[in-house]
């Protein structure tokens, strides 16, 4: 079926508005796109490169974990050249270790930040869109995420733009078939195995959920998130002191989110990572008792005041 044109225009026009809300206003910004050669970050590339015409450079990270992958980024390649598009190959600096896709991400940002402050640009776009926040909050939904996980993913962070949070998948397809781009379908995107193929698979039989109305959700508890971070920090400078190595909160008389934040800061200052699962709501309870509690190489002692320093070490 024949698509309008208003699908290019209108996408064009959302890309505009959304790059200008995340990024401001600057005719001199200069912007990189992360190209997997899927059709999502494909359209991406294209809508860009039309929407900031001479301003655009492109990135391909080949993880080298499928023989095809090294094709694929060739592919980008050779219709970035055709279109006059500067395009690069990056590879992860380390070796594949622990979860196979937390090890892929983290050397992905990593090669496009390294590639972006080399090539002196501004901002990378990533071609997250509206179905895979919703897949994002589900998944975390299902883990037991707080406020900051519900929040999903970030329009912006660090220098990285989703300008696409707003458009659904359908549309970006729409818009490669249309414009007649390049693209392949990464078959990790429906193997069961990972939880989020086998989110998206059981999604796509479902019509009642919304998942634009997902995304207005995710951004909703996203600026929460920052609101009860500006709070923490005044609380923090307000009721948390330093003496050597022990930190001190002295004000315990507050709703059970703020003192787990506070509390998470005073374990980061001594040196301690986050704990898991329960163990952080278990240490409050003990503390608000006047108790304490062990979390990871950190001693917590309630009372009037709470008191974290770091385990004496065991005999």
């Amino acid at each position: 079926m024949t698509r309008p044109p208003s699908v290019e225009a209108g996408l064009e026009t959302l890309l505009a508005q959304s790059v200008r809300s995340l990024a401001g206003e600057g005719d001199a910004l200069r912007f990189g796109v992360a190209v997997s050669g899927g059709p999502d970050s494909m359209a991406l590339l294209d809508l860009a490169a039309r929407v900031f015409p001479g301003r655009v450079k492109a990135a391909t990270v080949d993880h080298g974990l499928r023989n095809a992958s090294a094709d694929e980024a060739a592919m980008v390649a050779e219709w970035c050249r055709d279109q006059g598009i500067a395009h690069e190959v990056l590879h992860p600096e380390e070796p594949l270790a622990g979860n196979v896709q937390q090890w892929a991400r983290s050397q992905r940002y990593a090669a496009l930040e390294e590639w972006r402050a080399k090539q002196g640009i501004d901002w990378i776009f990533t071609a997250h869109h509206a179905d895979d926040q919703l897949e994002t909050m589900l998944m975390r939904l299902n883990r037991g995420a707080g406020v900051n996980g519900l929040a999903g993913i970030r329009a912006r962070q660090g220098h990285i733009l989703r300008p696409l949070l707003g458009v659904r998948r359908a549309q970006l397809l729409d818009y490669a078939q249309l414009r007649r781009l390049p693209f392949v379908n990464d078959p990790s995107n429906s193997d069961p195995r990972f939880d989020r193929a086998a989110i998206r698979q059981q999604l796509a039989a479902v019509d009642w959920i919304d998942s634009q109305s997902a995304v207005r959700s995710a951004a909703a508890l996203a600026e929460c998130e920052e609101a009860l971070d500006w709070s923490v920090s005044a609380l923090e400078a307000q009721h948390v002191r330093g003496e050597g190595a022990t930190w001190v909160l002295n004000h315990t008389d507050l709703p059970r989110e703020l003192l787990r934040r506070l509390l998470l800061r005073m374990l980061a200052r001594v040196g301690t990572e986050a704990p898991r699962g329960d163990a952080l709501d278990r240490a409050i309870a003990a503390a608000l008792l006047g108790r304490q509690a062990s979390l990871g190489t950190a001693l917590l002692k309630g009372g009037s005041e709470w008191i974290v320093s770091l385990a004496p070490p065991r005999r």
